[in-house]
């Protein structure tokens, strides 16, 4: 299982999830718009969604690997595209 981490992207985000999508990797973010994007375009990438507002980065870490079990079933999971973590 491969995350890719953004960091508060533009709206502009068909590239990242072409670049994720050819590259096998599934896309972590806080980031609203892709939780749209994942809609509009479905998966391949799939999209994992930090909701967790204004914190800091050792709370997101914290939450993927509290939650890391969750994400590797996601991972494998061929019907899954869309997880949303808080």
């Amino acid at each position: 299982m491969k995350l890719l981490l953004d960091e508060n992207l533009s709206p502009k985000l068909v590239a990242v999830a072409k670049y994720a999508q050819d590259h096998g990797l599934i896309i972590c973010s806080k980031d609203s718009d892709l939780h749209q994007l994942s809609f509009l375009l479905g998966f391949p990438p799939k999209i994992v969604w930090v909701r967790l507002g204004n914190c800091s980065t050792t709370d997101v870490e914290k939450l993927l690997r509290e939650r890391f079990a969750i994400i590797e079933a996601f991972a494998v999971d061929d019907y899954a595209s869309f997880l949303s973590l808080s």
